[in-house]
């Protein structure tokens, strides 16, 4: 249910701001974030249905287009969609640059995520799945209280966030070296 009730969240930021700043996709946003809600009943743990990659990339690809869209529109800046998605990017980001110093390949199957990491030290998928969603719906409301402010303090907004991330981080890769 990760990325459905990630969807959910991320998508239902996208409706408010786009709303906020009068633009007319913000509907479309609100569809597609009931759209994950309604999978989600199926998709939290204990899952009886899958996304899977055939809807994790588009749902991923989506979140990247309306991202463009909106701040081509002037619904929001550049960094919102960035930091409303934070925890997909990141994590994601962090894993295939890891694989790649170690000069693996980065397009294989494998479990190195934050989040597989969280499921494997003992969280399980439920308790992980919480965990992320928390993260994301703080980022998503983060990110449009940062709207509301000046430039400078939407960049400071955004350096905590990354301090944020590192801890995180560090956190996680200490327990993981720790378990072997």
């Amino acid at each position: 249910g990760l990325a459905a009730g990630m969807a959910c969240a991320g998508f239902s930021v996208y409706g408010i701001a786009g709303g906020s700043a009068g633009n007319d996709f913000a509907l479309l946003n609100f569809i597609v974030a009931a759209s994950a809600a309604g999978f989600l009943v199926c998709n939290f743990h204990p899952a009886r249905a899958f996304m899977g990659d055939a809807g994790s990339v588009p749902l991923g690809l989506l979140a990247g287009g309306i991202g463009v869209v909106g701040w081509q529109a002037a619904a929001w800046p550049a960094w919102f969609p960035v930091l409303v998605f934070s925890p997909f990017i990141v994590d994601a980001t962090v894993t295939l640059l890891r694989r790649a110093r170690r000069r693996e390949r980065v397009w294989h199957a494998h479990r190195d995520h934050y989040y597989q990491r969280l499921v494997r030290l003992g969280w399980g998928h439920r308790r992980t799945a919480v965990a992320e969603y928390a993260v994301m719906l703080a980022a998503g409301g983060s990110a449009l209280g940062l709207l509301r402010v000046a430039e400078p303090y939407q960049w400071l907004g955004l350096a905590a966030w990354a301090a944020l991330y590192a801890v995180l981080a560090w956190r996680i890769d200490g327990a993981w070296a720790a378990r072997a």
